[in-house]
């Protein structure tokens, strides 16, 4: 249990008690298709009833869970058809946030990138030779350097937007990872050939490079 019974029922107990719900919706603890008892996850997760309605009701925005009037929540659907319309979605918004970042020349967005990269570069060394260890740090590594990457497109909008096709995506990725269904080699190399075109302003080689790394996971 991550709160206790008496724990304030605020804003940061909600974002806290949906953190911990959408790692483990991603991380497959929270299958697909399973039903989201409130008691059953009080106990697992603690808060109030209104406070785990209200995270729930906040993952269903995300697309992680679905809320039905009669049949209460329900972790959202994995399919490969869910597969390919969250992917055809994230390169879309994903390939138009890089562009407008581009256009922006802004170095500390170029360096933004390049942090973001040299971390996930690592996570991806520490992840091969340590799966379960390294799994969280990973994820999260890969999440940062796609946010990185739309960071200075200047919308709010398509920044949240990417965000949550991102979060819905994790679930496959992750799957992907316990399944040994991931190509590193394959895809350090247009990561690093993706900042290579970033930094050399080549924006038609940079967005052809990130659709190719969105579109792998097609292949997996």
């Amino acid at each position: 249990m991550i709160f206790s019974r008496n724990s304030d029922d605020g804003e940061t107990v909600v974002g806290l008690i949906a953190s911990a719900l959408r790692r483990d919706i991603s991380f497959g603890e929270l299958p697909p298709d399973r039903r989201l008892k409130i008691e059953e996850l009080r106990s697992a997760y603690g808060g109030s009833s209104h406070s785990m309605r209200e995270a729930l009701t906040l993952l269903s925005s995300e697309g992680l869970v679905e809320a039905n009037a009669q049949r209460g929540f329900r972790v959202a659907s994995a399919t490969q058809a869910d597969l390919e319309d969250i992917t055809r979605m994230r390169c879309e918004i994903e390939r138009l946030g890089l562009q407008w970042s581009m256009e922006q020349d802004d170095v500390a967005w170029e360096a933004r990138v390049i942090a973001a990269h040299h971390t996930l570069s690592r996570a991806s060394r520490s992840v091969q030779s340590e799966p379960m260890e390294g799994a969280l740090a990973w994820d999260e590594a890969g999440r940062e350097f796609h946010a990185a990457l739309v960071s200075a497109c200047g919308s709010p909008r398509l920044v949240a937007t990417h965000a949550r096709l991102y979060d819905q995506s994790r679930r496959f990725r992750l799957a992907a990872l316990r399944e040994n269904r991931i190509d590193f080699a394959a895809e350090a190399k247009i990561h690093s050939a993706l900042l290579t075109a970033i930094v050399d302003r080549q924006a038609d080689k940079a967005i052809e490079l990130l659709t190719a790394e969105i579109e792998s996971i097609l292949d997996q």
